[in-house]
């Protein structure tokens, strides 16, 4: 299956899942830049539930930017604050001291565009998940494409979640299973099992 998806901040499950799914990967690199999506956005499960962790942006005067010339801002401290957020949540969790050193360089490092840092984050997952990260860009926008499986729609942050199996949670026995949350929660969660769970799911749900 060759897919087409859009790069995001830690990857939700459903994009996970139909990636690890594809012989062939290709980000979308060249559509504009829309708010309230998951180019900027993910969600993890924190003591009180469901917390959104948002990336802030420049925002330009123009009508439309493309994805790859958003900047992100700079004026505060919202990296610490994600990990501080993560420490929060997940420093209990299984696998997190597991891999907390491979991803900590994230949120220390100051990157200037909001694709090359998502990008780096999928690069981190994939090396936790030992998973082979190969992939290819567009060269131009293509509202419809052939031969091609298309999950750009998966970046709107409004469409009903798809249902995965269960898996065990932080704070499960306070709010049970959250669904579709950020890939962070499942390798926190599972560890080494986390890419067997991608590929147990399936992508006609999604």
């Amino acid at each position: 299956m060759n897919i087409l998806i859009h790069p995001t901040y830690f990857p939700n499950i459903a994009h996970f899942v139909a990636i690890v799914k594809a012989d062939k990967l290709t980000f979308e690199y060249d559509d504009n830049f829309v708010k309230q999506t998951y180019r900027n956005r993910t969600y993890i499960y924190a003591a009180n539930g469901k917390l959104l962790l948002n990336i802030p942006v420049v925002h330009s005067q123009k009508d439309r930017k493309k994805y790859k010339d958003v900047k992100i801002s700079q004026e505060t401290s919202w990296q610490s604050h994600h990990w501080k957020s993560l420490l929060s949540a997940y420093s209990t969790s299984p696998f997190f001291e597991y891999y907390q050193d491979e991803l900590i360089y994230l949120f220390k490092t100051k990157t200037k565009y909001l694709l090359d840092f998502n990008l780096n984050c999928f690069e981190a997952i994939c090396d936790c998940l030992q998973f082979d990260s190969g992939y290819s860009k567009t060269d131009d926008y293509q509202k419809i494409v052939k031969d091609t499986t298309d999950f750009r729609y998966l970046v709107n942050a409004k469409i009903e979640d798809p249902q995965f199996e269960p898996y065990s949670q932080v704070f499960d026995d306070k709010h049970g299973f959250i669904n579709n949350l950020s890939v962070l929660d499942l390798l926190f969660n599972e560890g080494p099992n986390a890419l067997s769970y991608l590929e147990s799911q399936s992508t006609s749900i999604i």
